[in-house]
């Protein structure tokens, strides 16, 4: 789209070496080519992409040609974002199928023309049309022959196709190389002049290693992180990448879900169907705080323990079969990569258990509770209501329950990428492992706290169910058992020499016998398992 002054270099390389831009731009076609690229004969290009370039010509370069989607109306919000600042020694032109309403989205300066003008006038096309708009390319198909194409189109649906919109697109043109990137980068982000850090990355593939290199470099020189995906066939895993919606996010999401809707049934007909069923006595109020704030803490202690269970399970497993190198079940891996996922749910669920706790007192129904003790206080001619017992358990559990969050909110923190990345092993280990149970620990004493001895008491008991902190920490205190138990030196002496290579697995360390005399053994006749 560019056509900067006359330059002339006779090696590829010299691209690679460093563009020096022209003009400013904050785009997704920057003002690169200031050399042009001449391309062989694709037929003669070899299967690793050598000699597909043979040198560059000594006349002026040739621009990059941009195709916007061919709407009578007007340019796709990617087709016109993709479009270069014009600087003083270069001018832009874009292919439209309808130039004059086309216009309308570029600036003035910009030249809009149609297709044929605009692919005679490049070596590298971007199309920044859909794949239902491809058979607008059937006329140019004799001008795009040895050019560069570049595909950013995206899909509506995963696996929307048999083959992806690249190689449908690589078949339609044959004598042309196609190249798939850009399609996860959105039209915001071709705005900024420098990419925030979720929409830096690039996923460039072809069946051209020139090629490859070439639209990688030009990412490099727009600020984003071009990634090497391979040939042409990995376009559909790239093409996929901006259809998926929280894929590592499903299962522990319906997993938090799904212990909301247990643990809020659960606590619904204990504190709201058994006062009225057994009292007459509606309580449905509580509903909303109440009934909400029991649920968010037993949810985000048990997807807690669920991290560190895991884990647990896995070192069963390996105790088990006397070996590390033994694959886990489908089911044990997918939990064991969920892990991070269940744990921010468990941070987040925590943090809004905090807000609902600080909001208790502003409610309207603890005022007229609070006036009403108060107004039993004095008919009882009770001077000092004090309580030694109930202050120190509401004090500790308090306290223990602003360590917990503290800890959950260092994990949290720890997980983000650009946080662990600067932790080497052993303190990301020492914060997500040793810290990790150490917060677990001091949740479940925050629960124990809570409840102290109403787990002992008959009338806790509604409808025969007990209190809802016993259901909730059930699953902690057994994963802190569990801990307990590897930390033995027995077990944990085991473990460490599993982990570290040792295969105890009986069937594997069978001894091969040596065949003939065992005191004459020839070095050749000696296997080592």
């Amino acid at each position: 789209m560019l056509e900067p002054e006359a330059e002339s270099d006779s090696r590829l390389s010299s691209i690679r070496r460093g563009w020096t831009p022209t003009c400013r731009v904050h785009f997704c076609i920057h003002a690169v080519f200031r050399h042009q690229v001449q391309l062989a004969d694709p037929k003669q290009v070899t299967q690793d992409g050598a000699g597909l370039y043979d040198g560059l010509p000594q006349e002026p370069a040739s621009p990059l040609s941009l195709f916007v989607p061919p709407s009578p109306s007007h340019s796709g919000p990617f087709g016109s974002q993709c479009v270069p600042e014009p600087g003083r020694r270069s001018r832009v032109v874009v292919g439209s199928r309808h130039p004059k309403l086309a216009v309308q989205s570029f600036p003035h300066v910009v030249d809009v023309t149609h297709y044929e003008d605009a692919v005679g006038k490049a070596n590298v096309v971007f199309l920044a049309i859909r794949r239902e708009h491809y058979s607008a390319l059937w006329d140019l198909k004799h001008l795009m022959e040895g050019k560069v194409i570049v595909d950013v189109s995206n899909n509506r649906r995963i696996n929307q196709y048999p083959e992806s919109n690249a190689e449908y697109l690589a078949s339609l043109l044959p004598n042309s190389v196609v190249v798939k990137g850009f399609n996860v980068i959105s039209a915001w982000a071709m705005q900024q002049s420098c990419p925030k850090d979720a929409s830096k990355q690039v996923f460039i593939c072809s069946d051209s290693v020139e090629a490859r290199q070439l639209i990688m470099e030009l990412a490099r020189q727009l600020q984003f992180q071009p990634v090497d995906m391979g040939p042409l066939s990995s376009s559909r895993d790239i093409e996929n990448i901006s259809l998926r919606l929280f894929p590592g996010w499903k299962g522990p999401f319906l997993t938090a879900v799904a212990l909301s809707i247990l643990f809020f049934a659960y606590s619904f007909v204990r504190d709201i169907i058994h006062p009225y069923v057994k009292h007459k006595q509606s309580d449905f109020y509580k509903i909303p705080i109440e009934i909400v704030n029991r649920t968010l803490p037993a949810v985000a202690i048990t997807l807690l323990a669920l991290v560190y269970l895991v884990g647990q399970m896995a070192a069963a497993h390996q105790l088990y079969y006397g070996t590390k190198y033994r694959h886990f079940p489908p089911w044990l891996e997918g939990w064991l990569q969920s892990r991070k996922q269940l744990g921010l749910i468990s941070f987040f669920l925590a943090a809004v258990h905090l807000l609902y706790s600080l909001s208790l007192p502003l409610r309207r129904s603890e005022r007229f509770l609070l006036l009403n003790t108060a107004s039993q206080q004095v008919r009882a001619n009770v001077e000092n209501y004090w309580n030694e017992e109930e202050v120190w358990r509401v004090e500790m559990y308090v306290s223990f329950g602003i360590m917990s969050f503290g800890l959950l909110a260092l994990l949290a923190v720890s997980s983000i990428p650009s946080i662990s990345s600067s932790l080497n092993w052993r303190e990301f280990s020492f914060i997500q492992s040793t810290l990790g149970y150490v917060a677990l620990v001091i949740a479940t004493l925050h629960g124990l706290l809570f409840g102290w001895k109403r787990a002992f008491e008959e009338e806790a008991y509604r409808f025969y169910l007990p209190p809802s902190f016993v259901v909730s920490l059930a699953l902690p205190v057994c994963v802190i058992l569990g801990k307990v138990l590897t930390l033995l030196p027995c077990v944990a002496y085991k473990l460490h020499q599993i982990r570290k290579g040792l295969d105890t697995n009986m069937y594997k360390c069978q001894r091969l016998e040596p065949v003939g005399s065992a005191t004459n053994v020839s070095p050749e006749r000696v296997t080592i398992m």
